[in-house]
């Protein structure tokens, strides 16, 4: 069945996707809003304000939130990025009431205790320190830092321990309204959905919210930059990052195949020889991130630290290698993975709950798998050639986190 679109009198828009023959329904509720969406000031907020949510929303406490979910056999969950915020439940599919009744608290009516958040900012800062000793998690936000100096999506979404002792009920009250406004939001239901009822349900819940404007995140600037961070570590952490294209870009479809042809799986580029001829990485992979208004082609690697610069000089030569000779074999090896993916990712109600709003967010419209096979299906080699082409010919940002002898790898990544 063909999913369908409604958008309520509140701005918010509503997604029916009944998938017959199974007996369990995902609801998402999703918002354009994430840590791009942050003042200077309010670093973190975003992620904040998905934590305290949990905390007491409606007229239930944290406690009470979690018992109606498990006691239903439904399980739900949350999550922040740079560019959105969301919520999702999946359960049997008489679970539709009880989670959007949940989601709706969550969204519209969180309590945001000041004691309460108080003692959840000790629990982030907990979250932020352990993503600081975590080598491989640290490496993608120094990346980041250094692709996006000085810019929201180069700051860590977790934010840092000063930014959150600002925030308080009152001021956090004030972001969430702005942050989830109804004009950003989309719920989405997928599985075991009826859609008159879906609508209905939806239209009690969020048709009379009104719209709270925000100012929109300025254009990203993709620039040239390296971090190098010495740690006692036994084995070094190696980014490299080049400019991609948006994900409304014509070339979004190359730049996928690009990233998988590179360094995608066991018969990439990338995994073939630094790994498997040259033995000289644990964990190497290439991949692709895009936003809005800007996008990154990365790759990653995980060695020794004697092995880290002829690693990284190995993916540098490995990767203009690509843009020069990429294969008819190569290209047709990629779309298979690429629609492999796409179709058992459609398999998951909730998969197709969370793509349908990003869809929405970014083209204003549902794609179905044809639309989107159909997209990579027509990328030519001279397109993964051009898009070879800008990565090489592009700036480069470059991390490189452990002993003190993997340093030398920034050279090989930044060029200086």
């Amino acid at each position: 069945m063909t999913p369908r679109i409604h958008t309520l009198r509140s701005g918010v828009r509503v997604v029916a996707d009944p998938m017959p023959g199974l007996g369990s329904i995902a609801l998402s509720v999703s918002i354009r809003g994430g840590s791009r969406w942050e003042g200077d000031d309010e670093r973190g907020w975003a992620h904040l304000l998905e934590h305290m949510v949990f905390k007491g929303a409606g007229d239930r406490d944290a406690r009470a939130i979690a018992e109606a979910v498990e006691t239903n056999g439904a399980q739900i969950n949350a999550s922040t990025g740079f560019e959105r915020t969301g919520f999702q439940i999946r359960g049997l599919s008489d679970s539709l009431s009880l989670g959007l009744d949940i989601l709706a608290d969550l969204v519209r009516a969180p309590k945001l205790d000041d004691a309460e958040l108080e003692r959840e900012k000790q629990v982030v800062a907990q979250e932020i320190a352990d993503a600081a000793d975590t080598p491989d998690d640290r490496i993608f936000d120094m990346v980041q830092s250094a692709a996006f100096p000085g810019q929201p999506l180069g700051r860590p979404i977790l934010g840092d321990v000063d930014s959150l002792k600002h925030a308080d009920g009152k001021t956090l009250s004030a972001f969430h309204r702005s942050l989830y406004s109804s004009d950003r939001i989309v719920v989405s239901a997928a599985g075991a959905v009826d859609e008159d009822r879906l609508l209905a349900e939806v239209e009690a819940r969020f048709g009379d919210m009104t719209p709270a404007p925000r100012a929109e995140p300025a254009p990203a600037r993709f620039a040239a930059g390296k971090i190098v961070e010495a740690r006692k570590l036994e084995q070094a952490q190696l980014v490299l990052l080049t400019e991609g294209v948006p994900t409304h870009s014509p070339d979004y479809y190359a730049l996928r195949l690009f990233a998988e042809i590179l360094g995608g799986g066991m018969a990439s580029r990338l995994f073939q020889t630094v790994r498997e001829t040259h033995g000289l990485c644990y964990a190497i992979d290439a991949y692709c991130a895009t936003y809005e208004d800007v996008g990154v082609l990365g790759v990653y690697a995980g060695t020794s630290a004697t092995d880290a610069a002829p690693a990284a000089k190995l993916i540098v030569e490995g990767l203009a290698r690509l843009a020069e000779d990429v294969t008819e074999a190569e290209l047709a090896r990629a779309r298979a993975q690429l629609r492999a993916g796409l179709h058992m990712g459609r398999e998951s109600p909730l998969a197709r709950a969370e793509q349908a709003a990003g869809q929405l967010f970014v083209f204003g419209k549902l794609m179905d798998a044809g639309e989107l096979e159909a997209g990579f299906n027509a990328v030519s080699l001279e397109d993964l050639r051009r898009t070879g082409q800008r990565a090489v010919e592009g700036p480069r940002a470059a991390a490189v986190l452990g002993p003190k002898t993997a340093a030398a790898a920034v050279k090989h990544f930044h060029g200086a």
